[in-house]
């Protein structure tokens, strides 16, 4: 979750409550992801629904707000089910004005309030950040879903608000689709905006049918070794 991808968390948390799951809602603030990630790989999650990765935009250009170099690691790496998506690649994240080093002056920044601002990434950062998350998401053996918003990544990428860029966003969505391995990861891409209720939903339902059919192919397996050879 991040204030930008807000609405889109609740409606996907409202879904997936209604369907009888317990949500547990990590704010993408560089801690958030990174006891996200040590809770996958300690087994405390059916399935993930990693909507906001915007800590690897902070990671990769130099904000304040990173999770590691592992972050988007741990659910592939665990077979844990995960739909994941783009909330907020379109910012960096830095503080007060004045903190902002002097090597990014002349960019295109954002005011948030008078100790958060943000940045606008680039189409060449975007590139990068595509190859970075499909190195991640590669990492997975099925289970895994890409759910990408055509329409734009966070409450300021909508048209009309201050980091509306199709340039830079067709960046990130096509580095992601030249460099993910698809016979492990899925791609579905929707024409709506990140914070579309309707997007949010078809991420939560994707979810719920990644986690089933990983409780099916266990159950499976359950049977086959039960199974009595002579």
């Amino acid at each position: 979750m991040f204030g930008l991808t807000t609405p889109c968390i609740n409606y996907a948390k409202s879904y997936l409550e209604e369907k009888g799951y317990e949500v547990l809602v990590f704010h993408a603030t560089g801690v958030g992801g990174k006891t996200m990630e040590h809770l996958i790989e300690n087994g405390f999650f059916e399935g993930v629904l990693d909507m906001t990765t915007t800590e690897w935009a902070d990671e990769s250009v130099g904000g304040v707000l990173n999770a590691g170099p592992n972050r988007l690691e741990a659910a592939s790496k665990c077979g844990v089910p995960q739909v994941v998506s783009l909330g907020a690649l379109d910012m960096v994240n830095f503080g007060p004005r004045d903190s902002v080093p002097h090597a990014f002056e002349g960019r295109h920044f954002y005011q948030h309030n008078p100790t958060v601002t943000l940045m606008r990434t680039t189409v060449e950062e975007n590139y990068k950040l595509g190859e970075i998350i499909a190195r991640k998401l590669n990492l997975a053996k099925g289970h895994t879903t890409l759910m990408i918003p055509l329409k734009g990544f966070s409450g300021l990428d909508i048209e009309g608000q201050a980091f509306y860029g199709p340039e830079e966003d067709q960046a990130l969505i096509s580095s992601l689709k030249r460099n993910i391995d698809t016979n492990g990861v899925e791609i579905i891409e929707k024409p709506l905006h990140i914070n579309d209720q309707a997007f949010a939903i078809a991420a939560a339902e994707r979810l719920l049918h990644l986690i089933e059919n990983k409780k099916g192919e266990n159950s499976n397996a359950i049977k086959r070794n039960n199974t009595k050879r002579v």
